[in-house]
C-alpha cells in the first residue's frame, strides 16, 4: 500500500528537471528582456513629433546648486515643443518647488511678450516624492527609504491632471495651467535630471515600466543625465550607477575630459 501510495505521489509531482528547465527559460527570458530594454545595449531613435503635438518632458530637480544647474539648463526652453513639464522635487525642498514655479512664471512671461511666439495651451504639474536618503541617515535604512521613494517614482510617471489653475492637495501634488485648454498626457516622452540620487531611482522606474511593457510606455520614457559642472576628473555616484548599468539614453558631461575618458557626451557647457 505504501509503495502504491509513493508511486501514484512521484506521477503528481513534476520531475526535477522540468522544474529547472522552466527556472533556466524564465531566467534567461527576463535577461533577454531586460537587455532589450536597457538604452545602453539597445540604443533606439526618439519618434518624430510635430511642432505643438502635446509631449510631456519630465524634470527631476536636486537640491540648492542641482536645482540652479537644472534651470539654467532650461533656460531656453520651448514650451511649443514640451507642452506639459513635470517637475520632480524631494519631500522637505521649498528652494526647487519655489523656483519651478518662478522658472514656468518667467516662460509664461518670454513667450507671451514676445513678437512672434505664441503658446499652445502648456501646463506643468510639481509632485513632491520622499527622499531616497537624508543627510546623515544611517545606511542600514536606505534600503527602506529608497523603496518608498521609488514606489513615489511610478506614481509620478503616470499621466498627471492638466485641468484647473495652480493647486495643491494633500499629497503634495501641484498641477499649474498657463492656458484654459485641457490637454491629456501619457508617459513623459523625456525625462531630464541631474546630481542626487532621487534621479537614479526616477530613470529606474522608468526602465522598469518599459520593461513591463505597460500600454502607453512604447517610444516613451527616454533619459537624459547631465552630470553636474562641479564633476571635472570623475562622474558622481549617481552618474557612474547609470553608465554602470547602461539605464540611460544619453549621459552629458560639462567637461572634456571625461569624455575622453569615455564616461559621456560632450557638447559643450550647458549652464550659465
Amino acid at each position: 500500500m505504501l509503495r502504491t501510495l509513493a508511486g501514484k505521489i512521484d506521477q503528481k509531482m513534476p520531475a526535477f528537471p522540468y522544474i529547472s528547465a522552466a527556472v533556466v527559460i524564465f531566467l534567461v527570458s527576463t535577461f533577454l528582456r531586460l537587455l532589450y530594454v536597457l538604452p545602453a545595449f539597445n540604443p533606439t531613435k526618439a519618434p518624430p513629433r510635430l511642432r505643438g503635438q502635446p509631449t510631456r518632458l519630465m524634470i527631476v530637480l536636486g537640491s540648492g546648486g542641482h536645482t540652479s544647474e537644472m534651470l539654467s539648463l532650461l533656460r531656453n526652453l520651448d514650451p511649443n515643443l514640451y507642452t506639459h513639464r513635470s517637475y520632480i522635487v524631494s519631500s522637505g525642498d521649498h528652494f526647487s518647488a519655489s523656483k519651478a514655479v518662478d522658472f514656468e512664471g518667467a516662460l509664461q512671461a518670454k513667450w507671451t511678450h514676445t513678437p512672434g511666439n505664441a503658446l499652445v495651451s502648456p501646463t506643468y504639474d510639481i509632485s513632491t516624492i520622499p527622499r531616497a536618503r537624508r543627510i546623515h541617515q544611517p545606511l542600514w535604512t536606505a534600503p527602506v527609504s529608497s523603496l518608498r521613494c521609488l514606489i513615489a517614482c511610478f506614481t509620478c510617471l503616470r499621466a498627471p491632471s492638466t485641468q484647473g489653475s495652480l493647486r495643491s492637495n494633500k499629497d503634495h501634488h501641484q498641477t499649474g495651467t498657463l492656458a484654459p485648454k485641457t490637454l491629456r498626457y501619457t508617459y513623459p516622452d523625456l525625462i531630464i535630471a541631474n546630481g542626487p540620487a532621487t534621479a537614479v531611482l526616477v530613470i529606474a522606474a522608468s526602465v522598469l515600466l518599459r520593461f513591463l511593457n505597460l500600454r502607453g510606455t512604447k517610444g516613451k520614457l527616454r533619459t537624459i543625465y547631465v552630470e553636474s559642472w562641479a564633476r571635472v576628473n570623475t562622474l558622481s555616484l549617481s552618474g557612474k550607477i547609470l553608465v554602470a548599468c547602461g539605464l540611460v539614453n544619453r549621459m552629458l558631461v560639462q567637461w572634456e575630459d571625461l569624455s575622453r575618458k569615455g564616461q559621456g557626451d560632450f557638447i559643450g557647457t550647458l549652464i550659465q
